[in-house]
């Protein structure tokens, strides 16, 4: 009997009675698989190209598990088969944590063991479509190294990139949906590995950003119609549903009002009924928890805080909706998906000339505010030329205004990806999930916008977090922490520590994290 581990994959190929070469998506093949103990799980084949149909499966428990197809296609329909679940004996946490949920407390993400997970993204739009596997793999290898465990990444053709390397797109819709498979297979290997370095894969299914006019056929979520969209998302969800995976159901749009329906409506008819984690990725500074927060499907709040340099831009962080509306019920987990890129130009005014490029501090200052002015559950990181994958200094592929673009080789090693590691480090060296946002804490908040001071404490008092973007007494409500308390400095580019006594002085310039433990 064939051995699969736990939360590893299964996979099995099964041939259909005739070829479905234009309308494939419209056939249903669902299989159903039984657990010894009787628990029955259902998921969707999928079409691999002529009559090769494809099933996969993550067993979430030891024990044997039983398969049966139910189709209309007589070929396909019937099939059955059995294999036998082991426990993952190796060191790759996904494997032996399990897939990722949401926490109990509603507010962060834990394994399916129960040990937290803090989210840590890495934006490589561009990755899975245009690197070779060497250069996949020594690329994951170093974000590895820096700590990160998740990559968002687009699966389709999108308005930065027109195809693979290979020139074939996902899919071509001239008056009928078809979806090449050939396209896919050459993205399963970048996304093995993704999981095979321990990372979590996190696509943005259908990138629905509103372009130039000439642009918009690029964008799957512009392009097709909805029954349409349905079929490609749902294709994508059947053929990578085993993989641990966290969905982004739409990437970079406009989900207000009427448009709220129509994704909803989407989102329900794709994940409806799914125990994936799924969410969207709006525009900048708009925040999709108003339209979603009733979804079934709309497991946590995905924002994105952008690309603008100017103070209501970084006041929108830590005095908008991040701040406030984290605190709704039902409680989500909250992620800034899209915080300022590094060496990307800033795009408050994006014909001046003379604008400056974000550079590691500015990067520091959104993630850590980010992760205070909400229940900390992660944050992703962008460098320019690594999201676009740039092979040469360019502009990205119709992002002319956000600057030349270092190949990603070189913007692999910019500064800030390092102290991502350190970010990690600093929030993991404590028990980060019991943190809630407590600006009270802070006695003196400086007036300038870009100087906020962020506060984060457990409801017992026992460990305060807070992050200061500069030089800076800080000036603390210390009643409100438990006593007596040990307090140290962390230097969030080198990791450096230091005690701290109270005044709280820093000890040095640029940015610091001040941890207090009673």
């Amino acid at each position: 009997m064939q051995i699969v581990r736990q939360w590893m994959r299964f996979e099995t190929c099964l041939e259909s009675s005739e070829e479905y070469p234009s309308n494939a998506h419209q056939l249903r093949v669902r299989v159903a698989f039984s657990h010894e103990e009787r628990e029955t799980q259902g998921v969707d084949a999928f079409w691999d190209g002529f009559r090769t149909w494809r099933v996969r499966f993550m067993p979430d428990r030891p024990g044997k598990w039983n398969w049966l197809v139910q189709s209309s296609d007589k070929g396909l329909n019937g099939k059955s088969g059995e294999f036998r679940c082991e426990p993952y004996m190796g060191d790759n946490l996904l494997y032996r944590h399990g897939a990722v949920r949401v926490a109990s407390s509603g507010r962060n993400f834990e394994f399916a063991c129960g040990t937290p997970f803090f989210w840590l993204g890495d934006t490589v739009w561009n990755g899975p479509l245009k690197a070779t596997l060497e250069d996949w793999t020594c690329f994951l290898s170093d974000r590895e190294d820096k700590g990160f465990n998740l990559i968002q990444f687009v699966p389709t053709q999108w308005v930065a990139g027109a195809g693979n390397a290979d020139l074939r797109t996902a899919y071509v819709a001239a008056g009928e949906l078809r979806i090449d498979p050939f396209f896919f297979q050459w993205l399963d290997r970048r996304i093995d590995l993704i999981n095979e370095f321990g990372m979590i894969a996190c696509p943005a299914l259908i990138w629905a950003a509103p372009s130039k006019e000439w642009a918009l056929p690029l964008n799957p979520g512009t392009s097709l119609s909805d029954d349409h969209i349905i079929a490609l998302a749902a294709y994508m969800v059947a053929r990578y549903g085993a993989h641990h995976v966290i969905w982004m159901l739409a990437g970079d749009g406009d989900y207000r009002g009427e448009k709220a329906a129509r994704w909803k409506r989407i989102g329900q008819a794709v994940f409806g009924g799914s125990r994936h984690l799924a969410t969207m990725h709006p525009m900048g500074q708009i925040w999709a928890g108003h339209e979603f927060g009733a979804e079934s499907w709309f497991r946590f709040h995905g924002y994105q805080s952008s690309h603008w340099d100017h103070d209501d831009a970084w006041r929108w962080i830590t005095n908008g909706p991040p701040s406030t509306e984290w605190a709704r019920d039902p409680p989500r987990p909250v992620v800034n998906m899209e915080p300022c890129y590094e060496a990307h130009l800033d795009m408050t005014n994006p014909l001046k000339a003379g604008r400056r490029a974000f550079d590691g501090n500015d990067v520091r200052r959104a993630c850590y505010w980010s992760l205070l002015v909400s229940p900390p559950a992660g944050v992703t990181y962008g460098a320019s030329g690594v999201w676009s994958w740039e092979l040469s200094p360019q502009p990205p592929m119709n992002h002319f205004l956000t600057g030349v673009a270092p190949p990603w080789r070189e913007a692999m090693e910019l500064p800030g990806s390092r102290s991502m590691k350190v970010l990690r480090q600093v929030f993991e060296s404590v028990a980060w999930w019991t943190l809630v946002p407590s600006p009270e804490l802070i006695l003196e908040q400086p007036c300038e916008a870009k100087a906020f001071i962020a506060g984060a404490k457990s409801a017992s008092g026992d460990l305060a977090v807070i992050y200061t973007p500069g030089p800076a007494v800080i000036k603390l409500r210390t009643d409100r922490l438990k006593s007596p308390f040990a307090a140290e400095w962390v230097d969030p580019v080198s990791g450096r520590r230091q005690d701290a006594i109270e005044p709280f002085e820093t000890p040095g310039a640029a940015d610091w994290v001040l941890i207090l433990r009673g």
